[in-house]
């Protein structure tokens, strides 16, 4: 489609039928809307809206079956009814702008051609809408028989004749043509240029000049290859020979560009024809070695009308008779030489020197990547004109030119729609588990270019790549969808007749500890009975004699059932039953006053050395306690591990710490339960398991802020422990 443009555009003599035609027969009658009458477009639209109500809505973005499909906006005038920036307007002070044109009359003497020389003069003066000349003329209706021009401010050719023009077209469009038509001679010398970031940066389009190499550093009719389709390029302004270009500049964005045609698998080409805004900046208005000015003969007469301010009209056209000059003048046939001998005829000449330009037209379509297939504005200035637009987007994409995917559709990455395929985006697949995700790279390609989301932040208990897993703690009811929101049931695991947790995620069935059954291990299997420890909830029949040998007086002398003591294990050891074991042995405390000696000092003391000798440092809550003979065996929840040591507790477990009986007595250490400790001491065999002992040569300290930050301390420096020992 670009490229059809492209080719039709290079005509410059036939651009203005490319821009009509192109642009269709609704943006022509837009901007000939006055032509019409309201009685005849009030007609027409109820006519139409017979029909609406019958017809479907068509979507340019799918097709018949509802599969998307390529879209694009209409063919546009982008720059139609858009504000235009000129860096130089005439009328600020009123002024008379006169050009000369040269007008075949008749055949002279040896065939050589008489001509008239036509001088038309008009005022600027911005004060008067009649003779006003703003830019907003640039891109008006464009009639032909009935031109409005933007002029220039005259200057003096000893001067800067630089003067430049700046369109905003309010969004990126991907730009077929840029066309020109002049209220006169074209200028010797111009440069268009685009911006892609709405001005920020601009990028060189195309050069025009009679002297390319000299003005631009450019050489003119350069070749254009592969390497530099991407460059602008320069050429002269009167190289088209065209009847219809005489006072027209038309430049094509594609037109003999190698891979113009194959513009959709060319991103060069595409950043290419891109732009926000396009910028024209006027040179040179004449070669040097020319003038535009009637000769020595015709000055008075000029003089004599300029003088008559009173008298003069606002368009006065006045012949000059002249004969061809001859070949040593070095001059065409359209120009001749100027006398400027006088201070009077310089004021004259200037007058003659300005830039003007009936139409800027810029054609294009919006760029919207192919997944829209038309613009509407976002801001619109008091006129109602369109300031800003974006891409009403299809395809779930977004963004203002469709350049990127909406949120959730990240599983394949962005890309331009081609005749081929729409390159849709495509939903994550997270089963309705979660609203947000992202894409991964890596996955795109391990799945053979399928499928790259990546789900975050799963709800519902779900977890996984897709939310199709269920988190930590819970199993999946086959009997639900994977999309319903109640799929994950949790797995409620008893807390003591557990392993953890964690349950098997189809079946949900706890793992059990031994003699203990049941989905949520909440029961003791057949021939086992339940005991007090959360070590070993279930025990058999035979064996519980022998353990309750070994407890206190004070667990003996009840004997609840079973069902019983697991609710109360369940529960956690009753304050009764804790304070009962402790006041026992506050009983006795004084049978071990020689036992103990300081060793509850030594207990509380903690050094680097002590930690490097010890075998494990650990940070735990006490849960529960049993009696072994002469050892007391604590349930310990342990919360951090400085040191591990051959026991190897690791953190979020239920462990042991055995405790010798005569150092409890002695509170070396003194635990109480519920409470959380800093725990140093060694490991040692207890039935056939390497296990954590607590005695009175370690060290046990309350598990303040500050010794928890000697304790990290101590561990950051553990490799030097290899040398203390």
């Amino acid at each position: 489609m670009h490229v059809r443009f492209a080719l039709l555009a290079a005509a410059a003599g036939s651009m203005l039928l490319v821009q009509l035609a192109e642009a269709g027969p609704r943006k022509y009658r837009k901007k000939h809307r006055h032509l019409e009458s309201d009685e005849d477009e009030a007609n027409s639209l109820s006519w139409l809206s017979m029909f609406q109500a019958e017809q479907a809505v068509i979507d340019p973005c799918q097709d018949e079956a509802g599969v998307a499909r390529r879209c694009i906006p209409d063919f546009e005038n982008a720059a139609f009814k858009r504000q235009v920036h000129a860096s130089s307007t005439c009328g600020k002070i009123p002024t008379r702008h006169c050009q000369v044109t040269a007008v075949p009359d008749s055949i002279g003497f040896a065939g050589a051609t008489n001509e008239e020389l036509v001088r038309t003069c008009q005022m600027c003066d911005r004060s008067n809408p009649s003779t006003n000349h703003p830019a907003s003329f640039l891109t008006d209706v464009n009639n032909p028989s009935n031109l409005t021009c933007w002029m220039s401010e005259a200057f003096n050719l000893n001067n800067r004749q630089n003067v430049s023009l700046r369109l905003s077209l309010g969004k990126k469009y991907e730009l077929t043509y840029v066309s020109m038509q002049f209220c006169g001679a074209k200028p010797d010398s111009l440069a268009i240029y685009k911006s892609s970031d709405h001005g920020k940066s601009w990028q060189a389009f195309q050069y025009y000049s009679t002297s390319c190499q000299k003005t631009y550093g450019k050489p003119s009719r350069q070749k254009i290859t592969v390497e530099n389709e991407h460059e602008a390029l320069c050429s002269d302004p009167n190289g088209d020979k065209n009847s219809n270009s005489n006072n027209r500049i038309a430049f094509s964005t594609l037109d003999g560009r190698p891979s113009a045609y194959e513009f959709d698998n060319s991103p060069l080409l595409q950043d290419w024809v891109t732009a926000t805004d396009i910028k024209i900046e006027f040179n040179r208005l004449v070669d040097p070695r020319q003038e535009i000015l009637p000769g020595d003969s015709s000055i008075e007469d000029v003089n004599a009308i300029l003088d008559d301010s009173d008298e003069w009209n606002v368009n006065d056209t006045q012949q000059l008779n002249a004969s061809p000059p001859s070949s040593s003048q070095g001059q065409s046939s359209a120009i001749v030489a100027l006398s400027s001998s006088s201070q009077g005829n310089q004021e004259l000449k200037q007058a003659y020197y300005f830039y003007s330009m009936a139409d800027l037209a810029v054609g294009g379509r919006c760029k919207c990547n192919g997944h829209a297939s038309r613009c509407s504005a976002v801001t619109s200035d008091p006129k109602g004109s369109p300031l800003e637009l974006e891409c009403d987007c299809k395809h779930n994409t977004a963004g203002r030119d469709c350049e990127k995917c909406k949120p959730f559709y990240f599983d394949r990455p962005w890309a331009r729609a081609t005749s081929q395929s729409a390159n849709e985006c495509r939903p994550c697949q997270c089963n309705g588990h979660s609203r947000s995700c992202r894409f991964n790279m890596e996955l795109y390609k391990l799945s053979g270019m399928r499928s790259g989301g990546v789900c975050i932040r799963c709800r519902h208990n779900t977890a996984g790549r897709h939310c199709h897993h269920c988190r930590e703690g819970f199993y999946r009811d086959s009997k639900l969808p994977a999309g319903h929101k109640r799929v994950c049931k949790s797995c409620d695991c008893h807390p003591i007749g557990s392993l953890g947790r964690t349950c098997n995620m189809t079946s949900g069935q706890c793992p059990c500890k031994d003699g203990v059954t049941g989905l949520t291990c909440n029961r003791c299997q057949k021939g086992y009975q339940q005991s007090r420890s959360p070590i070993a909830p279930c025990i058999r029949m035979h064996e519980t004699d022998d353990i309750l040998l070994g407890l206190p007086p004070i667990l003996r002398k009840s004997n609840p059932s079973s069902s019983e003591r697991f609710l109360s294990k369940f529960n956690g050891a009753s304050a009764d039953e804790s304070s009962t074991e402790q006041d026992d042995y506050e009983d006795d405390e004084g049978h071990y006053d020689e036992e103990c000696g300081n060793c509850r000092e030594s207990m509380n003391e903690i050094s680097f050395a002590k930690f490097c000798k010890k075998h494990f440092a650990i940070r735990a809550t006490i849960l529960a306690r049993e009696t072994f003979r002469d050892w007391i065996r604590f349930s310990i929840e342990v919360n951090e591990v400085f040191k591990a040591g051959s026991a190897k507790p690791r953190k979020g477990t239920i462990d042991s710490l055995w405790v010798p009986m005569v150092d409890l007595r002695c509170r070396c250490p003194n635990i109480k339960l519920k409470a959380t400790y800093l725990v140093l001491g060694s490991n040692q065999m207890h039935g056939g398991k390497m296990s954590m002992t607590g005695d009175r040569n370690g060290a046990l300290l309350n598990a303040t802020e500050e010794n928890v930050k000697k304790f990290r301390r101590y561990q950051g420096r553990g490799r030097r422990c290899s040398k203390m020992t």
